[in-house]
């Protein structure tokens, strides 16, 4: 005779072993530290995190000395991160934040547009991050609404009066920490940015230092906090959680008092995350700031447009990717281009226009213009007699699209 199952102990097998666990991201950004100071300072909690995924040296700066060079400047770096592009699209080239170009879409403008009921947060330093970067309830972004937030406490001198040495800005970050773990406990917003400035300060003030040592020990005690928040939602909710952690840009090679230029020390920067799935590129490259956008895309099954991924220079992370690295060169009244490999399967199509309506909000005609195997990397375009300022370049793979120009 068959033996059935107890009703009760099918629902509970239903509800522990089979239900689809809820996904909920969270991105931190520490201003300022460079990869080897990530490698020299304990930092026991981004060691957890490394366990469960990995770390990785990465880049920031777009192409050096290219069409993509960007300033290794704090709100630049965000908005390469928060857009997946470089700055010659985003339009942010300092902290002033003067003129961005929202038609490159945040990865919350993505998120609400395909889930607007799900919840997103921003808990940072600075209130330019919620109202000039992410665009907070601006027509400009499709009036998208931050439903938790926690900043501008740079602001109110009351309870954080300004001092000689930023300790209000240390004050401010524990602030910050404290809310946001608070709230992931609570509500467990879907898709977090968690901004924290104090190493950047300490850089300034103190360069290579023990005080700026101390403050990247502080920091990995705040994302500490984060995940024991995190854990909780885990342990106790049907939750599956990804964290990427990362920082905006480096520090100059003399003192570590500056940034802003395209020394290898102000472009190498890490990612540190508890990612499943790091694929070969993460592993054996040197990934880019602008990949965590796509990789968060990824995890919380984001489907970008079409005309929007054409755009987005960066590349998942996680999971199969078919080509990164595409490079255009301008050679002998030729497009020369090509491409890294990172799958031998299937073919890459190769789109073109000559136009970059985009940026204006309207629309690129692309065309077509071959289909050769991933695993060639390179494909050569004679020029048309009439030639353009601009070409715009998409590679179109099964696993991943990404692009490159060639701007005269």
């Amino acid at each position: 005779m068959k033996r059935l199952i107890p009703l009760a102990a099918f629902v509970l097998i239903i509800n522990t072993g089979f239900s689809q666990k809820v996904k909920k991201a969270i991105f931190v950004i520490a201003d300022g530290i460079p990869a080897d100071v990530i490698e020299k300072v304990p930092t026991p909690n981004l060691d957890d995190i490394a366990k469960s995924g990995g770390y990785t040296r990465a880049m920031v700066g777009g192409i050096k000395g290219g069409y993509s060079e960007t300033p290794t400047i704090s709100a630049v770096g965000y908005n390469s991160l928060l857009t997946g592009t470089w700055v010659n699209k985003h339009n942010v080239w300092d902290n002033d934040i003067a003129a961005p170009n929202y038609n490159y879409y945040t990865i919350f403008r993505f998120f609400k547009d395909q889930y607007p009921d799900k919840k997103i947060a921003i808990y940072s330093t600075w209130e330019d991050n919620r109202t000039k970067l992410v665009g907070d309830k601006m027509p400009q972004t499709g009036s998208i609404p931050v439903d938790y937030h926690f900043d501008g406490l740079e602001l109110d001198t009351i309870n954080y009066p300004h001092d000689n040495v930023s300790d209000y800005i240390h004050k401010i970050d524990e602030a910050v920490i404290e809310k946001a773990a608070d709230e992931i406990r609570a509500v467990a917003p879907d898709l977090t940015w968690v901004y924290l400035q104090y190493t950047d300060d300490m850089g300034h003030r103190y360069g290579d230092s023990p005080q700026f040592y101390k403050a990247v020990e502080m920091m990995d005690d705040q994302v500490g906090r984060l995940m024991q928040a995190i854990d909780y939602r885990e342990q106790n909710f049907n939750e599956d959680w990804v964290i990427y952690v990362t920082t905006d840009h480096g520090r100059t090679p003399e003192t570590g008092k500056g940034h802003g230029g395209q020394s290898d020390r102000e472009r190498l920067t890490w990612i540190v995350t508890n990612a499943k799935g790091l694929n070969t590129y993460f592993k054996k490259s040197t990934p880019k700031i602008v990949d965590i956008m796509p990789s968060i895309a990824r995890f919380l099954d984001i489907q970008i447009p079409v005309e929007h991924m054409r755009e987005v220079d960066g590349v998942a992370l996680t999971g199969k990717i078919s080509l990164t690295a595409p490079v255009a060169l301008l050679e002998n009244n030729q497009i020369e281009i090509t491409w890294k490999s990172q799958s031998r399967k299937g073919d890459v199509k190769i789109w073109i226009t000559e136009t970059n309506n985009f940026k204006n909000g309207g629309k690129d005609a692309y065309e077509l213009i071959a289909t050769v195997p991933v695993r060639k990397g390179k494909y050569s375009l004679p020029l048309s007699s009439t030639p353009s300022h601009i070409y715009k370049i998409v590679l179109e793979a099964p696993y991943n699209t990404t692009n490159t120009w060639v701007v005269k």
